[in-house]
């Protein structure tokens, strides 16, 4: 009897458990090796693992970290599912498939091609970005639906594609929403990692995932925007304009004193630095209004002196022609009422 009762329990699966062999598995569906479970097995859950039951494909119980003894009492939904009746202790058939629930970390991500962002002061800018992250399965029930189905093996290579192309799809859209500037990012890689965080995690919760960190190690800005983050930092930089150009007339006469070409040297560094403080001198200045013209002296009437506008041939006043005066004795023109020639001196009667 002891013969037989062996060799029946070897035909039985009595120990059930799953060592997690490398760092890389998230499912393993436990080798029964054709056999039958055996109803009172035991069944090991370790840390970082989640058992589940799956009877002729149909989801059932669900086992969290512990050590079971399997009777119908822990098995309530595979029990429904093949109408046992109470105390029902004969083997039977299931598959048991154990998720790895662990964090794995270290995952790698980037652009591939540019990352469009809306910019307040440059407009539409393209960014290319890589970092890394972490996931876990967070619900092992649809993890187990929506992804893995009822396959024997997975590992995180199936997922990281899917994983890596959200991330990059969603990065645009959380960049817009931190309002963070373009020329603020590589100062605030730590925000922007933590909004993303929050803004990404939600997109993979429907594949029984959840993104638990998410590092940016790099925004690459395009050209002309780093050279404006230059220009910025060299004026921040210069400071004083003033002090900074006699600092540069002072190099310049030592360059010039340190030419070989002596006294001619000296003389145009000088010249420039000269002309150097003019420029950034004037460039501080506000700039002077334009000269009005000057306008020209009114004539007078030669009869009864009262002012005339210029050109004009009679007196608003008393109706005279006004002629040209000439000097009596060298006839050059003269004002009117003149009573001696700029040019010869002579008086004029």
């Amino acid at each position: 009897m002891g013969i037989f009762s062996n060799l029946v329990r070897g035909q039985l699966v009595d120990v059930i458990e799953w060592k997690d062999p490398d760092q890389q598995t998230m499912v393993y569906r436990y080798d029964c090796g054709g056999k039958e479970i055996m109803m009172g097995a035991q069944l090991t859950v370790r840390e970082s693992q989640v058992a589940v039951m799956v009877n002729e494909g149909q989801l059932a119980d669900v086992f969290t970290p512990g050590r079971y003894e399997l009777q119908t009492q822990n098995m309530p939904i595979l029990t429904a599912l093949k109408s046992w009746k109470y105390g029902f202790n004969s083997p039977f058939k299931a598959e048991v498939y154990f998720i790895n629930t662990k964090q794995f970390i270290d995952q790698k991500w980037g652009t591939s091609a540019p990352v469009m962002m809306r910019d307040a002061e440059f407009g539409m800018v393209r960014l290319l970005a890589h970092g890394i992250y972490s996931f876990k399965v967070d619900d092992p029930k649809v993890f187990l639906k929506e992804v893995f189905g009822t396959n024997g093996f997975y590992t995180t290579d199936y997922v990281t594609g899917q994983i890596k192309r959200t991330i990059v799809s969603g990065l645009s859209d959380a960049i817009a929403q931190s309002k963070i500037p373009a020329l603020d990012l590589a100062a605030n890689y730590d925000d922007l990692s933590n909004y993303a965080l929050q803004t990404l995690s939600p997109r993979l919760a429907p594949l029984g995932l959840k993104l638990t960190a998410f590092v940016i190690e790099n925004i690459s800005l395009p050209e002309e925007v780093q050279k404006a983050m230059d220009q910025r930092t060299s004026m921040g930089v210069v400071g004083d304009l003033n002090k900074y150009t006699q600092f540069q007339a002072a190099a310049a006469m030592r360059d010039a004193a340190n030419n070989q070409n002596g006294a001619a040297g000296l003389g145009a560094g000088m010249g420039a630095a000269a002309m150097m403080s003019q420029v950034m001198n004037g460039a501080m200045q506000p700039q002077a209004a334009p000269a009005q013209p000057v306008q020209q002296a009114a004539a007078y009437c030669v009869v009864c002196g009262q002012p005339l506008t210029a050109g004009a041939k009679f007196c608003p006043q008393c109706g005279a022609r006004q002629e040209a005066q000439k000097c009596v004795k060298c006839g050059a023109a003269l004002q009117a009422g003149a009573k001696f020639c700029p040019q010869c001196g002579a008086k004029q009667d």
